[in-house]
């Protein structure tokens, strides 16, 4: 490993001593150096003593009244302006980061929560234009997995995992309601109960997915048995499921986007439906988030007002 080769180093103060070599090296001056550094004459010999014990190498040789680098000490005082050139470009970086003027923000979504973050995102960067945001999505099982192995700076969660301790913001309702073709049988009626559904085709999405455990809750609630048509791994396959006649879903009514108008679609009016759900930002107990997921966090609470309602197709008489 690199570190066994400077092990020496690692032992002992050696930056202050650092910053007492290159000042006696550059004012070629005990004295002129203890008067910079607001140190006395003592303290800087000593320094440099133990930095000489340290490496092992004598630094400098005085002839006369004059003293000069030795070889070594030419070879050290290289060194220290590489050394305090990247302590430099370290704490710039760092105040770059803290200012938010750089950096890189990861965040691990559901794949429905795609449908409204990126409206955020885009506001973000607008107001801190030289930030890099990577956005994984991903369905509830491996978004869960991503969280164990600390991936991403924040995930987005309808239903996080309640076995994982977790700091939580809520950022909007996620609605879930089920969601049929216009021309359904069962488009036009009333306060169906869930059992009014028992012998309709579903359309599921796969195995661990958030949606698919919705769904399977539902059906459980009422000891009824899915008739799983087709297990779909996207909700855009879903969609068009739908509206191929195949059968009927549970979705989150963000699942037909902010802005598109779905006018083949309805929302079946069921009984205990919309399942109320809420998407949140949630990261594990003890993480440090950067300075850039702590501005993002505030600004999606600002902003998540101005996320608009998803537009839902449906008869007045089924109407809420």
């Amino acid at each position: 490993m690199p570190q066994s080769k400077i092990h020496r180093y690692l032992r002992h103060g050696m930056l202050p001593q650092l910053v007492v070599f290159e000042a006696v090296a550059r004012l070629e001056s005990f004295t002129r150096a203890s008067e910079a550094l607001h140190l006395s004459q003592p303290t800087i010999s000593t320094q440099i003593k133990k930095l000489s014990e340290t490496l092992d190498s004598i630094l400098f040789e005085q002839i006369g009244k004059k003293i000069y680098l030795t070889p070594a000490g030419k070879s050290l005082y290289s060194s220290c302006t590489e050394i305090f050139s990247a302590l430099a470009n370290l704490e710039e970086n760092l105040a770059n980061l803290r200012a938010l003027e750089s950096g890189k923000l990861r965040i691990g979504v559901s794949t429905t929560g795609k449908y409204f973050i990126l409206r955020l995102i885009a506001k973000f960067i607008e107001k801190y234009p030289n930030v890099d945001i990577s956005l994984q999505g991903h369905n509830r099982k491996n978004l869960i997995q991503r969280l164990e192995h600390n991936d991403d700076d924040l995930y987005l969660f309808s239903n996080p995992p309640s076995d994982i301790e977790l700091i939580k913001q809520v950022l909007l309702p996620n609605p879930m309601v089920i969601f049929a073709r216009e021309d359904h049988p069962l488009a036009s009626k009333t306060n169906l109960s869930f059992r009014d559904l028992e012998l309709e085709p579903f359309i599921m999405r796969e195995i661990g997915s958030g949606t698919r455990m919705i769904t399977e809750d539902a059906f459980d609630k009422y000891d009824i048995k899915p008739q799983t048509r087709l297990e779909l791994s996207t909700n855009e396959s879903i969609k068009q499921a739908i509206l191929a006649g195949l059968g009927i879903a549970v979705l989150t009514r963000y699942t037909l986007g902010l802005d598109e108008h779905y006018s083949e679609m309805v929302e079946l009016d069921v009984k205990d439906f919309p399942v109320e759900r809420q998407w949140q930002f949630v990261y594990p107990v003890g993480k440090v988030l950067p300075p850039i997921a702590i501005a993002f966090l505030e600004f999606c609470r600002q902003e998540a007002g101005s996320i608009p309602v998803p537009k839902v197709s449906r008869y007045p008489s089924i109407a809420k």
